[in-house]
């Protein structure tokens, strides 16, 4: 089979065969190279830097993830996170077309940051959402200020992504890092809420417990950890968030 050199490529940082977090069913996560958020609890901070030691082709990394689907059953598929996917949209738009022509399932797990109704991104962006069946987005702190202290950056276009997908009828999950201190703000839980209410394609809201599970890499890394000292979210604080967010109670 010839291989298409003209095909761009994406930088992948590393492969996660049997995922059962990121999506719905059985997943072949893809954690892509890359991003311009630093947040202050990342847990991946190996994938900021745009490290281009392992380039593949979307031929090249679909055909690796194709070779599980008989595990994905009915409701798997291909998941693609990161550091951040949308930075290499090109790879990923090729990757989830490939994808789409077998019947695959795909989940793009992203938070956002690159969003603009601006070109040429907004463009791809739509071309994107063509071979997308499902984004996962964290939206990570309400106040815009209190969203810039966390990550570097300020979150009005990742609010405005979710306004598009609501608008263009694309289904979403959301996620939210619970962080003692930091993101548990009642106030902004109550707001962001009331915005999720209003997305009409929402699917599912998640907690996700702060943890400090990465923080070797941060060590490693010689990157200093503003967090250090603040604890994990007890089962109260993760129920108490839960349901300022609106997620059900789980029932036996």
């Amino acid at each position: 089979m010839s291989t298409n050199t003209n095909a761009p490529l994406g930088y992948i940082h590393s492969v996660e065969t049997f995922g059962l977090v990121d999506g719905p069913g059985v997943r072949y996560v893809l954690f892509l190279q890359g991003c311009r958020m630093r947040c202050r609890y990342c847990h991946n901070p190996e994938t900021w830097a745009f490290a281009k030691d392992n380039a593949q082709t979307p031929r090249q990394a679909f055909d690796a993830a194709y070779r599980y689907h008989n595990y994905w059953k009915n409701n798997g598929g291909l998941t693609v996170s990161g550091g951040e996917p949308l930075l290499q949209i090109d790879f990923l738009t090729e990757l989830f077309r490939l994808a789409k022509q077998k019947g695959v399932h795909t989940a793009l797990d992203t938070c956002g940051q690159p969003f603009t109704t601006g070109e040429p991104f907004y463009t791809k962006f739509r071309e994107l959402m063509q071979y997308t069946d499902l984004v996962m987005l964290d939206i990570k702190e309400w106040d815009p200020d209190r969203h810039k202290a966390l990550t570097g950056h300020d979150n009005r276009n990742i609010l405005a992504m979710a306004r598009w997908l609501s608008d263009h009828g694309k289904a979403m999950w959301v996620r939210h890092v619970l962080v003692p201190g930091l993101t548990d703000d009642e106030d902004a839980l109550r707001a962001t809420r009331t915005f999720l209410d209003s997305l009409t394609t929402l699917q599912r809201v998640e907690v996700l417990p702060y943890h400090t599970l990465g923080l070797f890499k941060w060590e490693r890394l010689g990157i200093p950890y503003t967090l250090d000292g603040v604890p994990t979210p007890t089962a109260d604080q993760v129920r108490r968030a839960e349901e300022l967010l609106g997620i059900p109670p789980e029932t036996d």
